[in-house]
């Protein structure tokens, strides 16, 4: 059971720990119920994909244990060459004979075991950086034009890279993200207003000049229309069928029928539909209550680093609270058809090595700067910066 020890000596769960193992639990449970019948008939393993997923949550754990050991000064101190590295990913991945390319996009570059996502790790190293250079030019950002518009030059040039690619979803997310990071360090709201619709300008034409966004699109505001029910919308309107038979509690664990071959990757991008289908709106209700839990803790860890004046550990939470808020967000938004399908995982739930330990790394980075926060001085190892945070989100 995950355990921590606080400053009295006393022995306490870990709150985001056992958040995150209930998460893990109930990923590994529902991923395995979701691809039961596919693993047998391609592999002929029911379990094929849970004993990768089990795999990749052992590294995962290894990856956790080797990040605590990092002090959250070090992430400060590199920010910038984690930076470089994160766009250097990027370009790789778009490189002939690298990048792995699946369904027209290049996001991909195998390593044997499972797949490399370049733009998973990009989204913490850009966060990296932004806490950083927040925490070191925070009156600018607050005063300034100048101040404001620099770190939204690194986000638009990981934006470039993502859409090359193309990875709308990664896309989103960070640019949510970073518009929120600098938001939350007291920039201006009406400098927010003129960059939110120069963004919007440039999605408009983005989505004009791409015509399977309009078909996805429009797929999206008509998902029953006899043209997109078999086409673009085939796996929406097939989320929804599970949505509608699992009711309030569900047909059952194992029960799913839409996992048998109706609705694609089950397993993966749509995991939720069969928690939908198996466990009802109860189960449903109980990953949204998790996932809040854990964005909840991520920003009072914020929260927490930010009163001791430690705003790098603080823009860094933050951020990485973000990161998950987002990526759940979008990943329940489009399996209950809120948001136009999109290829994304939903966090400790979906199948994929990269994302488990990705997600891994992440919890790692947070109970890190909790840890730094509760039991040291973070003030001695990082000067206390000009001001507290600026528009701040109470916790």
């Amino acid at each position: 059971m995950p355990m921590r020890v606080s400053n009295s000596d006393s022995v306490s769960l870990n709150p985001i720990l056992l958040v995150t193992f209930l998460l893990l639990a109930t990923g590994l449970l529902m991923m395995t119920s979701a691809s039961v019948e596919i693993a047998s008939s391609q592999y002929n393993d029911p379990f094929y994909h849970f004993k990768r997923q089990g795999i990749f949550a052992l590294m995962g754990l290894l990856v956790m244990i080797i990040t605590l050991h990092i002090p959250v000064l070090a992430w400060k101190r590199f920010s910038w060459f984690l930076l470089m590295g994160s766009f250097a990913l990027l370009l790789l991945v778009l490189v002939p004979g690298i990048g792995k390319v699946v369904n027209g996009s290049a996001r991909w570059i195998d390593l044997g075991l499972f797949n490399l996502q370049p733009s998973e790790l990009a989204k913490i190293f850009v966060v990296i950086y932004l806490a950083a250079y927040l925490a070191r030019h925070l009156d600018e950002v607050r005063e300034k034009w100048s101040g404001f518009l620099k770190p939204l030059l690194v986000i638009g040039t990981a934006a470039i890279l993502l859409q090359l690619e193309p990875d709308h979803g990664a896309l989103v997310i960070l640019m949510l993200t970073g518009f929120c990071m600098i938001f939350l360090a007291g920039a201006k709201l009406h400098r927010f207003i003129v960059m939110l619709a120069l963004c919007g300008g440039a999605v408009t034409y983005l989505a004009l000049t791409k015509p399977y966004v309009i078909v996805r699109f429009s797929s999206y505001l008509n998902p029953w229309a006899a043209e997109n029910v078999y086409g673009g919308s085939y796996q929406l309107t097939q989320a929804l069928i599970a949505f509608g038979r699992g009711e309030w509690f569900g047909v059952g664990l194992g029960n799913s029928i839409q996992k048998l071959y109706f609705l694609p990757e089950a397993h993966n991008d749509f995991v939720l539909a069969i928690i939908g289908e198996e466990l009802g709106l109860f189960g449903v209700s109980i990953v949204v209550i998790l996932f809040c839990l854990l964005v909840y803790l991520a920003f009072s860890i914020g929260k927490a680093a930010e009163r001791k004046g430690a705003l790098f550990a603080a823009f860094f939470a933050y951020g990485l609270g973000l990161l998950f808020a987002g990526q759940a967000m979008i990943n329940i938004g489009v399996n209950i058809g809120l948001l136009p399908t999109k290829g994304l995982t939903l966090p400790f739930l979906s199948y994929g090595g990269a994302s488990l330990i990705v997600s891994f790394f992440m919890i790692a980075l947070l109970v890190r700067i909790q840890y730094e926060t509760e039991c040291f001085d973070v003030t001695k190892s990082e000067p206390i910066e000009s001001g507290p945070v600026g528009n701040r989100i109470s916790v």
